[in-house]
Formats: C-alpha cells, sequence, structure tokens
C-alpha cells in the first residue's frame, strides 16, 4: 500500500494558527500546541466580549440619561416610564446621544412627555 503523507496540510495548518498567533508572548506565536490553545482561548475571549461590549454600552447610556434627567427634576425609571406611556420610541442610545450633544433637543424630549394632556 502507498504511504500518504500529509506534510501540505500539516504545514498550512500550523502557519494559519502561528499567523492568527502572532505578537502572543514567548513560546505561544512561536510552537504550534501552545500557539493554537492561545488561539483557542482569545476566541472565547474575543466572544465574550463582543456580548459584554453591548452591555457596557447600555449601562453608559443609562447613566448619561439618568444625569440628564435628573435636572428636570425625574429619575431614569420615571422618564422611561413617561416614554412608554406617551408612546415615544426613541432608544437609550439615541436619547443619549440627544441629551450629550444636543441638550436643547433632549429638553424638548422630556417637556413634551411631561405635559399633562
Amino acid at each position: 500500500m502507498v504511504r500518504v503523507k500529509s506534510g501540505i496540510q500539516t504545514k498550512r495548518r500550523h502557519k494559519k494558527v502561528l499567523k492568527m498567533a502572532k505578537g502572543y508572548w514567548m513560546t505561544r506565536h512561536k510552537q504550534f500546541g501552545k500557539a493554537k490553545e492561545a488561539v483557542l482561548h482569545a476566541g472565547e475571549y474575543a466572544f465574550a466580549g463582543r456580548k459584554q461590549r453591548k452591555r457596557e454600552f447600555r449601562k453608559l447610556w443609562i447613566i448619561r440619561i439618568n444625569a440628564a434627567v435628573r435636572s428636570f427634576g425625574l429619575t431614569y425609571s420615571q422618564f422611561i416610564q413617561k416614554l412608554i406611556t406617551k408612546k415615544v420610541s426613541l432608544d437609550r442610545k439615541i436619547l443619549s446621544k440627544l441629551a450629550l450633544e444636543y441638550p436643547k433637543v433632549f429638553e424638548k424630549v422630556v417637556e413634551k412627555i411631561s405635559h399633562k394632556i
């Protein structure tokens, strides 16, 4: 029977992993075994990080909205409740941006939902 060598495929796979491990410390960017493990862990951390980034931004937006709304004598939860009851469909990202960059527009939004019409 003919012997099959997989040298080309192995070399390609090793090169691919070592390329992904570029910049890692010590043997983690030189030795395939250690590089492979490091790349796998890095992938897990990157996946988790993408989820955490969304959480962190939402927290930031809520903090900014709360700070802006306090000057109008409201709390964040009261503000959001009034938005829901008045059916104003602005998400937290947009409200945060308005509060930070366009305070006059944000003030009009607060006035609109505060009126007892």
